[in-house]
């Protein structure tokens, strides 16, 4: 399989980032559900944040490159069966997806960042508070934060289904083509 996508099929480093964006992208939700439920008390109180903040800025990064790689490699043609609703509806999708996960990102960088200070990648550098003290900005940001990761989830599970549906209804080529085989 090429690097780079064709006309009828994704590269690896499309279909690589896909799916590395979907796992942490599922995974930070649950581990946000988690969080939400730690006691005062509790040893992972502190870490679990620290850790939340260092791989969703590491997200964020990916997401840049996945962006650039995006508006710099050409896409693979939508499937001749493909109605022009489904076009539509896919290119929507894919664009609500960029939005409410770039938003959820910055919402969650404005949570972080309230009081001043910068937020510490895994101990390594630190991506210092560009925008603080805003009135309120933690509240705010944490709510959207909250209602943005929830819109994410439930896009997420439409975009998978309407997968699930192309290849078992449709049987068509749109999932496959996102596992590394060839359109149709």
């Amino acid at each position: 399989m090429a690097l780079k996508n064709t006309a009828d099929r994704y590269g690896w480093l499309s279909i690589t980032l896909h799916w590395l964006v979907a796992v942490v992208v599922i995974g930070m939700f649950a581990w946000g559900l988690w969080m939400m439920d730690l006691g005062y008390y509790d040893p992972w109180r502190k870490d679990a944040p620290e850790l939340h903040k260092s791989v969703g800025l590491c997200l964020f990064a990916v997401m840049l490159l996945r962006l650039a790689w995006r508006l710099f490699t050409p896409q693979p043609q939508p499937l001749a069966s493909h109605s022009a609703l489904v076009k539509l509806a896919a290119k929507g999708g894919h664009i609500a997806l960029y939005v409410l996960l770039f938003a959820l990102m910055i919402s969650g960088y404005l949570i972080s960042t309230a009081d001043g200070r910068g937020i510490e990648v895994f101990g390594l550098f630190t991506v210092p508070a560009l925008l603080s003290g805003l009135p309120q900005q933690e509240d705010i940001a944490g709510w959207l934060h909250e209602v943005l990761a929830w819109g994410l989830i439930a896009l997420v599970s439409v975009h998978a289904l309407a997968a699930v549906k192309h290849h078992v209804i449709d049987r068509d080529a749109t999932l496959r083509r996102m596992l590394g085989g060839r359109g149709q």
